[in-house]
């Protein structure tokens, strides 16, 4: 294997080893993913108490992101991705593998189409972003619970399990041990540790937590979790990247640009004169969008926007400052985003901003934006290296409580990549 597990990733381990069913609850960029595995091959391979697992994730996680560590660590698996098609997803249900991997939005057709073939085929379940299933009233959880009594191992995987406080942990707790420790029903919890907080007579519209609730509940998952009171500090960032895989479309007009220099995105021409102007065009096109002769942009793909939702999705609860190089970019986040807005130090700083958007430009220096929050988002890469490190600074500095993690979103095969090398150069 190619890696060395640092100390709370052998704890991590430990506790899904000797724990069948567990919750992971540590942040994004910290090696759930990696410990996960390395405990998937010591039950699989040395114990032989795992035959089969089925990992179940957000789509992009699905599509790419598991398969991908499991090549880059080394791990001898074999993987079915259960996405496509009904006839594809049907195929990789019936195919022979050690790793199953499903997106989040499958869950229910899963459950229905194994309720056909009466078969469950896994002793192993994965959630990634376990955050997901915290509504107990979705068909997705009601799903997964279905099938508890057929799993005999579960681990659940999250940065941030209850976003808005232990309110939204219920079902989660429940997956894992079917209401044993928070109560059987989700009245019973909220009756137990939780209060009313807006209502209109017997109409209660949310909830919160009541006093000594907060320390009860950890007292009675603090067995099965991993995470919840977790001091993980590391004084360096964690970089999380983030890859993106264009359709072959998508692909084919790229590399076209590229040879080229001149490419046509909804009926314009966009030409590039230079290799300076290449560059730069193919960092917007990356991107997603594209600015023509006359100083518009022109629209090319999402991709990058549906992977902020992701972030955004599973930081839930967590602040985030994105990172952008490009006007579109910042026009096309606060039209995807409601909750998006330019950086005000102030605002952010007393923790009101859950999106913030900044140029690195015109924050490389003196803002000190550590009290705010921990979370970075570039949507672009950078060349410029000095501004690169300037904008990390505002969140990993002197007065920072939380292990900063700056996610970068990059576009395999494209000029993103060649910029995250320029600044490791």
């Amino acid at each position: 294997m190619k890696y060395k597990l640092k100390d709370y990733q052998e704890e991590i381990v430990d506790k899904i080893i000797t724990t069948p069913k567990v919750g992971i609850f540590v942040g994004m960029g910290l090696g759930k993913t990696l410990s996960t595995l390395h405990a998937v091959y010591e039950l699989m391979v040395n114990r032989c108490q795992v035959n089969r697992v089925l990992i179940i994730a957000p789509k992009r996680v699905a599509k790419m992101v598991w398969q991908d560590e499991i090549k880059k660590w080394g791990f001898p698996f074999t993987v079915s991705t259960i996405m496509g098609s009904k006839e594809k997803r049907e195929q990789a249900v019936k195919a022979n593998a050690h790793i199953y991997v499903i997106n989040r939005d499958n869950v229910v057709w899963l459950a229905k189409y194994l309720k056909k073939l009466s078969n469950w085929k896994w002793d192993m379940v994965i959630v990634d972003e376990s955050s997901s299933f915290k509504t107990h009233n979705s068909k997705r959880f009601k799903a997964l619970a279905s099938a508890y009594k057929a799993i005999n191992r579960m681990v659940l995987l999250s940065g941030t399990p209850a976003p808005r406080g232990y309110v939204n942990l219920w079902s989660q707790i429940f997956l894992l041990d079917y209401g044993k420790r928070l109560e059987p029903t989700i009245t019973a919890f909220r009756y137990k540790y939780l209060k009313p907080d807006k209502s209109n007579g017997p109409i209660v519209y949310s909830w919160s937590l009541a006093p000594f609730a907060e320390i009860a509940i950890q007292n009675q998952v603090h067995d099965i979790c991993y995470g919840l009171e977790s001091n993980i500090r590391i004084p360096t960032p964690v970089i999380n990247d983030v890859y993106i895989e264009f359709d072959d479309k998508i692909k084919k007009q790229y590399k076209q640009f590229k040879k080229d220099l001149l490419t046509q995105v909804e009926g314009q021409d966009v030409v590039a004169l230079t290799a300076g102007v290449l560059s730069n065009k193919l960092l917007q096109f990356s991107s997603g969008a594209i600015y023509t002769d006359d100083g518009k942009w022109v629209h090319v793909h999402d991709e990058k926007i549906d992977a902020l939702q992701e972030i955004v999705d599973s930081e839930d609860g967590n602040n985030i400052l994105v990172m952008y190089n490009y006007k579109h970019e910042r026009e096309r986040i606060l039209k995807a985003f409601p909750q998006a807005e330019d950086l005000d130090e102030r605002k952010w700083n007393s923790g009101k901003q859950r999106l913030a958007l900044a140029h690195p430009a015109s924050c490389g220096h003196g803002l000190n934006l550590q009290e705010g929050g921990h979370i970075m988002v570039w949507f672009s890469p950078s060349f410029d290296l000095e501004l690169y490190q300037q904008a990390n600074a505002r969140l990993n500095r002197t007065g920072q409580t939380h292990t900063v993690v700056i996610h970068r979103l990059l576009c395999r095969g494209t000029r993103d990549i060649e910029a995250i090398k320029a600044l490791s150069d």
